[in-house]
């Protein structure tokens, strides 16, 4: 589904991607780990349109998407979340969800002027499918309540959330338990599993959450230096030795 080939990107003359390559089947839970600096978030910031990188190409679905604007990527399905949410505060849950409804005609102030009829038919769609959403997620019960009065577990559900407004087919998550506490981090993983397994979505995540990974993804993908260092199920990542020595020192994880 995305193929990444011979990406580099560097920084003031510093490598943080250098001739990194590697390919993310449909249908996957891919894992992306390594250690800090080895060029994660860099590698998604171009992926998902951020960036621009020095050198290389990234194709999704056999189409070169290189440098695309994210908002283009949006309407290809391919949509990223983030470490830290970037939820509107002081909008609703449902708001904000309703927000990531593609293609909104009132969004046009002349349509929203002389159609508002088909506005509103529309406005009534994307508020019944952000209820749809906020029951597969368990998130009914703070549906009227403002954003930013959620936890962090629940923000990044409602992330989660706004990728399944747009039926996205390509999730990109930047650490999704990061700040989570356990009892959300399951549903956030069992809907992960389930938006894979029932609705056939494709992630790659990037964790640092090694139970996690462990539960959810295959295969895992390392990088380290910017490059992919290794690549397989958890039980080979966790037994390569160059892996143990890039990315966990001399601990076993």
């Amino acid at each position: 589904m995305i193929t990444v080939e011979n990406l580099t990107k560097n920084y003031g003359g510093v490598a943080a991607l250098e001739g990194c390559g590697l390919t993310i089947e449909e249908g996957t839970i891919t894992g992306l780990i390594g250690p800090n600096g080895a060029g994660k978030s860099t590698l998604f910031d171009i992926i998902a349109g951020a960036q621009a990188p020095d050198g290389g190409r990234v194709h999704y679905t056999g189409q070169d998407i290189t440098g695309m604007a994210p908002y283009r990527l949006f309407h290809l399905g391919l949509v990223r979340t983030f470490q830290v949410p970037h939820e509107f505060a002081a909008m609703s849950v449902r708001e904000n969800l309703m927000l990531a409804f593609p293609g909104q005609n009132g969004e046009n102030l002349f349509t929203a002027w002389l159609r508002p009829g088909m506005v509103a038919a529309q406005d009534n769609q994307a508020r019944a499918k952000a209820g749809e959403v906020m029951e597969f997620l368990k998130l009914s019960e703070v549906g009227d309540l403002p954003a930013g009065a959620l936890s962090g577990g629940q923000k990044k559900l409602l992330e989660l959330g706004r990728t399944m407004m747009c039926d996205a087919t390509m999730v990109l998550l930047d650490e999704p338990g990061a700040g989570v506490n356990p009892t959300l981090m399951g549903a956030l993983r069992d809907a992960i599993l389930r938006l894979n397994r029932e609705r056939g979505y494709t992630f790659c995540i990037i964790e640092h959450d090694m139970d996690l990974v462990a539960a959810m993804c295959d295969p895992v993908i390392v990088l380290s230096q910017g490059k992919v260092l290794a690549q397989g199920s958890w039980a080979e990542i966790r037994a390569d030795q160059t892996v143990l020595q890039a990315y966990f020192g001399s601990a076993q994880p």
